[in-house]
């Protein structure tokens, strides 16, 4: 008897079978479990991707342009001569592009990079001055008349800054844009080697006045484009001048312009980028054509452009860029920038006048 209870459970001896009510199978358990790995995973992710965007977000400094030309030609072995300052000045710009915190960001298809507009708008603005400079550099600042020869180094560095600026792979912006800076860099060894011939930098006055004028369309463009943050008027004729009866007002014919609202920060922080690089390539340009800017009375213009160019790279307090109206009771940082560099642009016109005085 003792044993058939035994057998069947029914004795005292017979142990409490546990109940499975409630708990969930093993392989929901690991699905949970797993899901909140990924999602702690994931959120992780978002969190070093958000910190790492504020870092890469940040411009870089205005450096020293004289003591950084003269200690890279200490370091080089290399000769100050007319012209060195310039190209040093305008190869440093272009590395900062690809040096900077989080690097080259504008052709970037990950986050977070791909996230960030802010930057990369600031990038172009850099190489807008960067494309001018090198464009000033081939056919004005490296040849003594129209009719002479291109600089070899020169003319292949120009197209190379001009690449696609957002071409990521076969090939990156980054090694096109390293290409001209390496022929830069044979152009300045040149220069700089009282050995090697063939290498000219002329510091006339023309010269400067030609590359100031692109300097003056770029500056008047971002000052209308900055402007248009609260719209404008613009005016069209709409009747040819032979069509025009004497004694009748010319019809003219009015458009709205107005930047659109998800437009005005990547506007404004191209025109702080085109303002960086503008203000050190100007620091570069005083030390190189010290002579002609002394004979001209010019030294105290370029002076000015400099400090209005700089003035517009305080830091921006705000975590965004406002746009508040006119007279309204938030700020319009895009109006503010606008001043700046409308004062500059204006600088640089007297500044034109004054160079092509005889």
């Amino acid at each position: 008897m003792l044993d058939w209870k035994k057998r069947t459970g029914t004795g005292d001896t017979a142990q409490p079978r546990e109940s499975t009510a409630g708990k969930a199978p093993d392989g929901h358990v690991t699905t949970r479990l797993l899901s909140r790995a990924a999602i702690g995973v994931v959120g992780l992710y978002l969190l070093v991707a958000i910190i790492l965007g504020i870092y890469w977000s940040r411009e870089p400094s205005l450096f020293q342009v004289q003591q950084n030309a003269q200690a890279a030609a200490q370091r080089d072995g290399r000769q100050m001569v007319a012209g060195y300052t310039t190209v040093e000045t305008l190869k440093a710009v272009a590395t900062t592009l690809l040096t900077k915190p989080g690097g080259y960001l504008s052709n970037d298809r990950f986050p977070p990079g791909l996230w960030l507009d802010n930057m990369p708008s600031w990038e172009y603005g850099v190489l807008v001055q960067v494309r001018d400079m090198s464009r000033a550099l081939r056919k004005d600042f490296a040849r003594s008349q129209s009719q002479s020869a291109e600089d070899s180094d020169l003319a292949q560095a120009e197209p190379r800054f001009n690449f696609d600026n957002r071409s990521w792979i076969f090939p990156s912006s980054e090694s096109e844009f390293q290409h001209g800076i390496n022929l830069l860099d044979n152009y300045e060894k040149r220069l700089a080697s009282p050995e090697q011939k063939g290498a000219f930098f002329y510091a006339r006055a023309d010269n400067l006045n030609n590359w100031l004028g692109d300097v003056s369309t770029r500056l008047g463009s971002l000052s209308q484009r900055l402007s248009a943050s609260v719209g404008r008027v613009k005016l069209n004729a709409t009747s040819k001048t032979d069509t025009v009866v004497p004694g009748q007002v010319a019809q003219l014919d009015e458009e709205y312009e107005e930047t659109p609202w998800l437009k005005i920060d990547n506007v404004f922080y191209e025109a702080r980028g085109q303002a960086w690089a503008l203000s050190l390539l100007l620091r570069a340009v005083e030390v190189d054509f010290a002579d002609v800017l002394a004979k001209k009375n010019a030294a105290l213009s370029v002076r000015q452009i400099i400090r209005e160019l700089e003035t517009a790279q305080e830091p921006l307090w705000s975590p965004m860029v406002l746009n508040g109206s006119g007279y309204g009771i938030f700020a319009n940082h895009s109006l503010v920038m606008a001043n700046y560099l409308s004062r500059a642009n204006a600088a640089v016109l007297d500044l034109r006048q004054l160079l092509s005085q005889g």
